[in-house]
């Protein structure tokens, strides 16, 4: 690093490790399969919105409540206004449960398998935290966290497996944890997954959180979403306000507004997503690879010959990007979006022709 920039940083800033997005590369005929991103555009209502929304107004500051749109989540949802908190995509939502909920005197627990964003807040606001293995199935065990002292916050399904928990399992933690808060993030539910929402009525010390980018196709947009107990939202708002009090444009409470009133296309889409998944498992497994089993947008899949950056790599040259992941048990997978007919043909193809010329590093 060049000490003529570094040298004005903080002690913090210099001891932090940075989340890694998914790269955003410009390359001709890619097919892009890395980030999770809906292979499909979003509901035309939420263009005609957006467009509307381009207005003189602009020159206007948001409204800082997005109060139009928690209502309209919050009559989606079937739960009060007030049960509602908004935020520039779930990663900021995190990012303010973490600082107003799990900054606890115990460690904040989470899967040694999971969203690698969660250990970067803990570095960033200094919170203790303790990881939790999942088993050998990726799974992971709700009772290895009702045996622990701590708030909790899991993915489900979990990232970047794809495995999930059955809403009864959240049910038990939630209740099992109830001295502490349980934050269940959902990014990826609305492929598969049952959503801990309807345990809000029961359990004051649970906050779900989801996003618009995944199936509603707004990663563009970033809207991201809690629900949870008035108690929490509140927590969450003083964060917010003490930091960015107008975190989300008119134009991106406009298109989600609308997104939400084209229930129809949001089914269409989703359910286009989860077929081609099954496609894209069945394909995977002929070709010789275990895939786990997912509730998400994408696979988590491993080949139990060969490596899965020299895969990654060889697809790579083939200009279809995929995920890889070098934490030490997760170095050999892959993961891999759910994308169109045609994207899943092209990875696939690739994948074949890789396999059958494969010169490449096998697995140790």
């Amino acid at each position: 690093m060049n000490g003529t920039v570094s040298r004005y940083w903080s002690e913090q800033v210099r001891r932090l490790s940075p989340y890694v997005p998914g790269e955003q590369p410009s390359i001709t005929g890619l097919v892009k399969l890395n980030t999770n991103e809906s292979p499909f555009g979003p509901s035309p209502r939420v263009i005609e919105a957006v467009r509307a929304a381009a207005d003189d107004t602009l020159r206007l500051y948001p409204d800082p409540q997005s109060s139009a749109l928690r209502e309209a989540l919050a009559d989606y949802h079937k739960v009060a206004p007030e049960q509602v908190f908004v935020g520039n995509g779930s990663d900021e939502v995190l990012a303010h449960g973490f600082a107003a909920l799990l900054k606890q005197a115990d460690p904040v627990l989470f899967p040694d398998v999971t969203y690698s964003f969660y250990p970067v807040y803990c570095r960033l606001l200094g919170i203790d935290y303790e990881t939790i293995p999942v088993d050998a199935g990726m799974r992971v065990r709700v009772d290895d966290y009702l045996a622990r002292r701590g708030p909790v916050i899991i993915a489900n399904p979990n990232a970047p497996t794809g495995v999930s928990l059955p809403r009864a399992d959240i049910a038990r933690l939630a209740k099992g944890r109830s001295e502490t808060p349980v934050v269940i993030d959902e990014a990826y539910v609305d492929f598969g997954a049952e959503t801990a929402i309807p345990l809000i009525h029961d359990h004051p010390n649970l906050l779900v959180v989801q996003t618009m980018s995944k199936s509603r196709a707004l990663a563009g947009l970033r809207v991201g979403y809690a629900i949870g107990a008035a108690e929490l939202v509140q927590a969450l708002t003083r964060v917010k306000d003490s930091f960015n009090s107008y975190p989300l444009g008119r134009l991106s409470q406009a298109g989600a507004i609308a997104s939400l009133d084209d229930e129809a296309y949001f089914q269409e889409r989703r359910l286009e997503i989860i077929r081609n998944r099954t496609s894209l498992t069945t394909a995977l497994t002929r070709l010789g690879f275990d895939v786990l089993p997912s509730d998400a947008n994408f696979v988590f899949v491993r080949h139990p010959d060969y490596s899965g950056d020299a895969l990654a790599a060889a697809l790579r040259e083939r200009a279809v990007l995929v995920r890889h992941f070098t934490g030490p048990r997760v170095r050999d997978f892959l993961r891999i979006t759910i994308g169109s007919k045609t994207e899943i043909r092209r990875l696939t193809d690739a994948l074949a022709s890789i396999l059958a010329t494969w010169r490449g590093p096998t697995v140790d």
